[in-house]
């Protein structure tokens, strides 16, 4: 089966390096969108650099790079040569999206901002992703991914209370930018009967902010700063990670009836009319000792079974797996989570890629192609531009490609 591209016949030019533009970017090939990659000569995006294979970094096709370019063509353009700007243009005039994440600024000292762009392509949406966003005392600082964590507040909530602050595992703010940025950009598209451009700012540590919600508002309507609670759940308990015989799990008991399931599967049900536990509050109140209790009584099994157990029970229940682990685990092998490509180019090998976490009528999105070694399209699309072999013999020889 395969999966409608509902952004089929859209041009994206993806301006963009490392991470939260390439995964906004990534969303949108998977979404139908032709994606073409306008990088820097010689060497192109630096996550084409990134990554923990050595090999792949020196080939220009790092692990990083690989991630989240699948199915885009990349051109090489100079943006500081006259020739490589006439190019942008002419390219710019082809395409409905332009995503770029430069400083803000950038583009406009280049003579490519959105207020000369928007005159070649009169309907074009412009999305510029960036750390702070296009205004305000931040505007021009430099922000990678941890940075905004520690901006964000996402590390004063992460950890335990005697090991916070920590960041989180993964780029997440990088990663909720592209998607803050996808979206936005895929709304724009959607818009009916637009005729006008649209300029999208998305600032990573706001897109971050928007999606601390709980959090946020705790603060905000009820007055109680957020603190780290390292696994446990700030609202309900036995809601945490547990040692069992063999491994951790975590076990989600918010609602009544989940305390007083997990207290007899568990072999305790002295724990239900106990005063300490009896109700919601006690439980939150009585957290450490209640943790205790049921670690203990875990211990006489492994984490699989009492998964088992508790979610037949109606408790949400899950060990805590590695990636490997998960990756391997039925649930995702099945599901059409990842793509592979064979003998990729540039790379010596096959490559498996994770797909946008979304079904369209039954179906995960694909694309047709691996992620691009630099500049392989380059000849191709300025073909379609209406370049001839001579002039782009004289590009190549310049410097502008």
């Amino acid at each position: 089966m395969t999966a409608p591209k509902p952004l089929g016949g859209r041009r994206v030019l993806d301006l963009t390096n490392v991470l939260a533009g390439p995964f906004c970017c990534h969303q949108l090939a998977h979404l139908g969108a032709e994606v073409i990659k306008v990088e820097v000569p010689g060497s192109g995006d630096l996550a084409r650099q990134l990554g923990s294979d050595p090999k792949l970094n020196e080939a220009l096709m790092g692990v990083s790079f690989l991630a989240q370019n699948a199915g885009k063509r990349s051109i090489t353009l100079n943006l500081k040569s006259v020739a490589g700007k006439e190019a942008l243009l002419r390219l710019v005039g082809t395409a409905d999206v332009v995503v770029e994440n430069f400083r803000p600024g950038v583009m406009d000292r280049l003579g490519l901002g959105f207020e000369i762009l928007k005159t070649v392509r009169k309907d074009l949406v412009y999305c510029a992703i960036s750390g702070f966003g296009q205004d305000g005392p931040m505007r021009d600082l430099p922000a990678y991914d941890q940075i905004v964590q520690g901006l964000s507040g996402i590390m004063s909530i992460t950890g335990a209370p005697d090991t916070a602050p920590y960041r989180v595992g993964f780029p997440v703010a990088d990663t909720i930018g592209g998607l803050t940025a996808a979206m936005a950009v895929s709304a724009a598209l959607a818009e009916k009967h637009r005729t006008e451009p649209r300029f999208i700012d998305v600032a990573m540590l706001e897109a971050v902010l928007a999606t601390m919600g709980w959090a946020v508002s705790n603060y905000l309507i009820a007055g109680n700063p957020p603190k780290p609670v390292g696994n446990d759940n700030v609202t309900s308990s036995p809601s945490g990670t547990f040692t069992t015989a063999d491994g951790l799990l975590n076990i989600a008991a918010n609602k009544q009836e989940q305390f007083e399931a997990v207290c007899r599967i568990v072999g305790r049900k002295d724990l239900i009319a106990d005063p300490h536990f009896a109700t919601r509050l006690a439980r939150l109140e009585n957290r450490a000792q209640l943790a205790d209790l049921l670690t203990e009584a875990l211990g006489a099994d492994t984490a699989a079974a009492w998964e088992t157990r508790l979610n037949a029970a109606g408790v949400p229940a899950g060990r805590v797996l590695t990636v490997p682990e998960v990756l391997a685990s039925p649930q995702i092998a099945n599901r059409g989570l990842m793509e592979t490509f064979d003998a990729v180019p540039g790379t010596g090998r096959d490559v498996s890629v994770v797909v946008p976490g979304v079904k369209i009528d039954g179906a995960a999105p694909r694309v047709d192609a691996p992620p691009p070694e630099l500049g392989v399209h380059t000849e191709e699309i300025l073909a379609d531009l209406g370049y001839s072999d001579e002039e782009i013999a004289d590009l190549r020889s310049g410097g502008a490609i």
